[in-house]
């Protein structure tokens, strides 16, 4: 039983970065951490509620953190979500 928990929880990290717009997303909350849903979606061309669903999954899978600051949300990379970013760096060499 505790290992088929531990198989949903890593299928939904999986399902948090399975996207291109999430990596993207992860990437440039990366470079420039505290951005909000609006920054995000200007700086990557995509619609506002494209980019906030994108950001509630990464937040799902424990990739994003989330905080607030006045009116606005503020996101930045979990220390998983940097590990996943070099795990996919390395899938990019193989």
């Amino acid at each position: 039983m505790e290992k088929s928990t531990n198989y949903r929880r890593l299928e939904r990290i999986v399902k948090g970065f399975s996207n291109h717009r999430r990596i993207e997303i992860l990437e440039l909350l990366q470079e420039e951490p505290e951005l909000s849903v609006f920054e995000i979606s200007e700086k990557l061309g995509i619609n506002f509620k494209t980019a906030s669903e994108h950001i509630r999954r990464l937040a799902i899978a424990g990739l994003v953190l989330k905080r607030s600051s006045g009116n606005a949300v503020r996101h930045k990379v979990t220390i998983r979500g940097q590990s996943i970013l070099k795990f996919l760096r390395t899938l990019e060499y193989l």
